[in-house]
């Protein structure tokens, strides 16, 4: 099931690369509007809004782990409200099909030409609500999406929209009725988050606000598509010294070399993406190991397997030890 019609596509000529970055300050400002926003729906989850905001201005995508009902849904809605973009959700399902996620080319009678439809991929923000319940098949739909900004149909290549993020869901129970990602796309997310339940005292604040109206209903956009591109240029823009890259590189060599499968190139990247984007959030123009420690153990832990069973899947561990033993140099 997906949401509205699609918005039309956007051309590679559309992309806006070219825009002017915003000052740091300007970006911390920014980033400090919709934390304030998504938490008039969002309550005790600070951290977790900080995160998903540093994945979108690092270029990435997010998987929300945890069980039905701890606001996981709620919390892709809350951030994609508060920026004025274009904005769709894919409920995942066992007979959702890859066509349904990516699009498909229709036969127009009048032309008696094939028509490319777009499918809810093409949006700035995509909710795949629940991704673990399609089969692998439809999953691996959004393989080429999540890291070439694009889809291919029929042999003909689509650009999506810039920005493009992903935010998806992962139900954590029911596993006789789910499907366990293929490590590919695992690899393809740049953070993986549990929100866990609420404290008493935030949970009472939640429904003294959503026993009425959910506050959902009436979030305004506090920023659009442009500030958070330019936002996203003055990330990329952050000064990533040689040792602190150094220091990232010898962290993924840790995990590599204890366990089965340790963190690959394309996470080393991902985290020093974040790692700009906590510098940012922090009003800094250059990041600091600080930031690296940081975001190690959401950027690198998911792609990282110490053995086959499932109790073996889990690489917090390893990323943990790294972050100990790995100096500082």
């Amino acid at each position: 099931m997906t949401d509205a019609n699609p918005p039309p596509r956007a051309d590679r000529a559309d992309r806006s690369s070219s825009l002017d970055p915003l000052p740091v300050s300007a970006v911390s400002e920014l980033c400090e509007e919709i934390r304030t926003n998504v938490g008039r729906v969002i309550v005790g989850h600070d951290e977790a809004i900080d995160h998903v905001l540093t994945t979108i201005l690092g270029r990435g995508h997010v998987l929300l782990d945890d069980v039905p009902g701890v606001g996981k849904t709620m919390l892709a809605r809350s951030i994609a409200r508060s920026i004025d973009c274009s904005f769709r959700r894919v409920q995942f399902t066992p007979d959702l099909l890859p066509s349904d996620v990516t699009g498909v080319n229709v036969f127009d009678q009048r032309t008696r030409e094939f028509e490319f439809q777009p499918g809810p991929v093409f949006a700035n923000v995509v909710l795949g609500d629940e991704i673990n319940r399609a089969p692998p098949k439809t999953q691996s739909a959004l393989l080429e999406a999540m890291e070439e900004r694009q889809v291919t149909v029929d042999g003909e290549t689509h650009e999506l929209p810039d920005p493009f993020t992903v935010i998806a869901t992962q139900n954590a129970v029911e596993p006789n009725r789910t499907y366990e990602l293929p490590f590919a796309e695992l690899d393809r997310f740049t953070k993986k988050l549990h929100l866990g339940y609420p404290d008493p005292a935030d949970e009472a604040d939640m429904l003294a606000r959503t026993v009425g109206h959910h506050p959902i209903e009436s979030l305004e956009p506090v920023t659009d598509v442009e500030s958070i591109v330019r936002a996203r240029e003055a990330v990329a823009e952050v000064t990533v010294r040689e040792p602190v890259r150094e220091y990232a590189t010898r962290l993924a060599g840790y995990t590599r070399e204890h366990a089965r499968i340790g963190a690959s190139p394309r996470g080393t990247i991902a985290l020093l993406r974040v790692a700009q984007a906590r510098a940012v959030l922090e009003g800094r123009d250059y990041v600091t190991p600080d930031d690296v420690q940081y975001e190690a153990p959401l950027a690198l832990s998911h792609r990282v397997r110490t053995g086959s069973s499932a109790a073996e899947r889990d690489g917090t561990a390893v990323v943990e030890d790294a972050l100990d033993r790995v100096p500082v140099e």
